[in-house]
């Protein structure tokens, strides 16, 4: 009487990871764009003077975006999760490296993060700091600032070896299109080209952050929306999970 019944909740179980990879990562598109639109307002390139006004002046669009951030970060480390069991059957050991790549990119977010927030500290007006000028003070606050950008590219680094580490598994899986993972190999050369063109200082950098949004937006979010409304092949999926379990 019971087997009917139990056959269709394991069928369904790829498809309800799909769904759930599909939805955080969704959350972590919208989270992630807003925390990097309100966050990088802020900054005005070699004035410490004005960047430390407008984050008084905006303090709590400030702290939301940090907020924003810490969200996003912690809804793809579900992404992670659920992907990691979707593409294991395709190579375990590849899925471990798509593990460990979003991991050290996580947890670099989190360290960008608190960098990100430190600038509040130093224009809080403490007392105890009251033995720096406010020249100083505007000085440090610009400075951790930039370090956390500088430690979100390093982080970006990290996902951009994760989405192409995840495109290749796709592009190996036959329960997904492939032509997802190419979109998804595009998004982390995008990735990799702003990053390390940042490090490099190159004249043409600012020029590439819109190819880095349509690159995410392509790839990751193409993705995204193949989860939602899609899913996987739960018969696919099922074979190779038995060819990979034997």
């Amino acid at each position: 009487m019971h087997a009917p019944l139990t056959q269709p909740t394991a069928e369904s179980s790829p498809l309800i990871k799909a769904r759930m990879a599909g939805f955080f990562w969704l959350m972590t598109i919208i989270t992630g764009m807003f925390g990097f639109i309100a966050g990088g307002n802020f900054i005005v390139a070699g004035d410490a003077a004005a960047t430390a006004a407008n984050i008084l002046d905006h303090e709590l669009l400030y702290r939301l975006a940090f907020l924003a951030n810490l969200v996003a970060t912690a809804c793809y480390l579900a992404v992670t999760l659920f992907v990691y069991q979707l593409l294991k059957p395709v190579n375990r050991t590849v899925a471990a490296f798509v593990v460990l790549f979003s991991l050290m990119g996580c947890a670099t977010g989190l360290v960008s993060g608190l960098l990100f927030l430190a600038p509040l500290n130093f224009l809080s007006g403490a007392t105890y700091l009251s033995t720096f000028t406010l020249p100083q003070l505007q000085a440090l606050a610009l400075s951790f600032f930039t370090l956390s950008l500088r430690l979100n590219d390093i982080g970006m680094v990290f996902f951009g070896l994760h989405v192409i580490s995840i495109g290749y598994l796709i592009r190996k899986s036959t329960f997904l299109p492939r032509i997802l993972g190419t979109l998804l190999f595009v998004t982390g050369a995008c990735y990799l080209a702003s990053t390390f063109s940042n490090f490099l200082a190159l004249p043409f950098r600012a020029y590439l952050l819109p190819f880095v949004a349509l690159g995410g937006l392509l790839g990751e979010g193409s993705l995204t929306g193949w989860f939602l409304v899609k899913g996987v092949n739960v018969e696919r999926w099922k074979e190779s999970a038995a060819a990979a379990a034997k």
